[in-house]
Formats: structure tokens, C-alpha cells, sequence
């Protein structure tokens, strides 16, 4: 299939925050800089709505990440992070995720899912196959599922310029200084 990009296009972007930040960690001890990423996703086309699934802790220390988030133009839906017997965390997403896009792909051209989650698979074919609409996906390639980046019409490999994805790969700036540089990172 072609991809088509062109600046009129409609674009929703549907983030699986642990997903992406588990591999920024795991492969690169960095944080993914979120707003750098959604730029270059985007290339100049319409933003319609970006959402960020993320997880809240008792603590809120992650409040200024969320407020990084909001001011270029991520919106972030939190639910509460759940502590299993064992010590086990999770937060898991997947199914809301995958709600948001079929209900807004009606309002979309295109949708980016930023994940590299293989259980995305049979989302990606029934949006292309129900809603005729364009789907890419943004991950690492490296921790990504290889059937997931076969069925997304496009995939777009953090891997492939991680300095420009990633924050502090090279210096170890802290986050306060990094949010109000406009780099957003978790």
C-alpha cells in the first residue's frame, strides 16, 4: 500500500506511554521525548487529538510530566497504577486504547499507535479493513512485535535516530530542566 501524507490529513495519535518507555529504558537507559516524537510523526499534518495512556502513583510525582504532556498538545488519560500480591505493578491500557481509536477512526485519515505491543495487531487490520483508514505505527524497532510493524501500513523506527527521540542518552540533564526546555520525557 502507499502511504499517503499530505498537510489536509486527519491524524490521531494513541499513546502507549509504558510501552514506549519501557523500551526507551530497557534499550537506551534514556527517557523518550515525547513531544519530539509527535512532531516528526505528524510531518506537518493535522493533529485532530493525541492521547496518552498513563498511569497515576500515589505519590503524583508524575504531575509535571503530565502538565509536559498537555502543553504540546498531548492529552493524558491516567488511571490509578495497580499493585498485585508479589509486589507486581501494572497499569494496563491496551483495551482503551484500542476503544478511543475505533470510536474517533469515523473522525480520522490516519492513526498512529505508539507502541510496539503485538496484541495491536488484530486493532491495526480492523481498522484498516473496517474503517479504511491509514495505520501507522511509532515504536522501537528493536523491542517491537514484527507482526505488528507488517500489518501497520507505515512504521516509523525510533531506533533509527534515537539522540533525536530520546533525552538524556548523551548528558543527564534533570527533568525540571527538560520540561521547561520543551523536551518531554518519561
Amino acid at each position: 500500500m502507499t502511504i499517503i501524507k499530505h498537510k489536509a490529513q486527519r491524524v490521531g495519535v494513541f499513546i502507549d506511554t509504558q510501552n514506549i518507555y519501557h523500551s526507551a529504558k530497557n534499550l537506551y537507559h534514556a527517557k523518550a521525548n515525547f513531544g519530539a516524537i509527535l512532531k516528526d510523526v505528524l510531518d506537518g499534518r493535522t493533529l485532530v487529538r493525541a492521547i496518552a495512556y498513563v498511569a497515576t502513583t500515589e505519590t503524583g510525582e508524575e504531575k509535571n510530566f503530565f502538565d509536559a504532556l498537555s502543553k504540546v498538545g498531548i492529552e493524558t488519560r491516567t488511571k490509578p497504577l495497580q499493585i498485585f500480591i508479589g509486589g507486581a505493578k501494572k497499569a494496563n491500557w491496551d483495551i482503551d486504547l484500542a476503544m478511543d481509536a475505533v470510536k474517533l477512526a469515523g473522525h480520522l485519515d490516519t492513526v498512529v499507535i505508539a507502541s510496539g505491543d503485538g496484541d495491536f495487531v488484530s486493532l491495526v487490520e480492523y481498522l484498516q479493513n473496517t474503517h479504511g483508514t491509514q495505520v501507522e505505527v511509532v515504536a522501537f524497532g528493536k523491542s517491537s512485535s514484527a507482526k505488528l510493524i507488517e500489518s501497520a501500513d507505515d512504521f516509523f523506527d525510533l531506533d533509527a535516530n534515537p539522540k533525536k527521540y530520546l533525552m538524556g542518552l548523551e548528558d543527564r540533564r534533570p527533568r525540571e530542566r527538560s520540561v521547561k526546555s520543551g523536551n518531554i520525557g518519561l
